[in-house]
């Protein structure tokens, strides 16, 4: 049974920072690419970033590039998103996600979702 466990999130000022975590079981880790999503309350899920099994392509949707960084250990079977520079838009539930096959934004190329961890950015 695969199961994501996202941590990391919490209550932050605006120019702040945040490392999320998403530790997975149950797959073959390191052969997968994965994924990190947000929802905001009223909003559709929304991607976020995107890394190979190998972590060395990434992908992020425009408007959040240049301040969030995901990554990867394989041996930790752990996947990160380090979000800085924070923003009160940036406040959403963050899941992370385990891709069906190739790196891709849409939620519908992923099969394995987490519960995901609440990030709160206050102004």
């Amino acid at each position: 049974q695969v199961q994501l466990v996202e941590s990391g999130g919490g209550l932050v000022q605006a120019g702040g920072s945040l490392r999320l975590s998403c530790a997975a079981s149950g797959l073959s880790f390191s052969t997968h690419n994965m994924g990190w999503f947000r929802q905001a309350p009223g909003k559709e899920r929304e991607f976020v970033a995107a890394i190979s099994w190998t972590g060395g392509v990434t992908r992020y949707t425009d408007s959040l590039r240049g301040r969030f960084t995901i990554s990867r250990d394989n041996a930790k079977s752990t996947v990160y998103l380090q979000m800085n520079r924070l923003k009160p838009e940036d406040t959403a539930v963050y899941v992370c996600a385990v891709a069906r096959g190739v790196i891709t934004d849409s939620k519908f190329g992923y099969n394995y979702w987490g519960q995901g961890t609440q990030v709160t950015i206050s102004s």
